[in-house]
């Protein structure tokens, strides 16, 4: 997937899943639209959909840090490198 196809995947899953329309991409999501440690492990699961696969307890740790759109689409061009070479997401 190119990034403009994630982002647009997870703009999707934004206003679908969390009722969040018009996120901004570098909007704090905790901040700005009260985006809990629920959510972000309901937004993981979406993850796992949209890549077709579980991720590791190495790479749920990595979404930890995450807190903007910005940030959740390097997040997932990191695991596809990281997968595409066959080798998990590190810290």
């Amino acid at each position: 997937m190119t990034r403009d196809e994630i982002k647009s995947e997870i703009i999707r899953i934004f206003r679908d899943q969390f009722e969040i329309e018009n996120a901004g991409i570098d909007d704090d999501l905790r901040d700005a639209y009260e985006f809990d440690s629920i959510d972000a492990i309901e937004l993981l699961r979406e993850i796992e959909i949209m890549l077709g696969s579980e991720l590791t307890q190495a790479e749920k740790k990595n979404a930890m840090e995450i807190r903007t759109i910005n940030h959740i689409l390097d997040y997932i061009e990191s695991l596809s490198a990281a997968r595409a070479t066959g080798q998990p997401l590190s810290n």
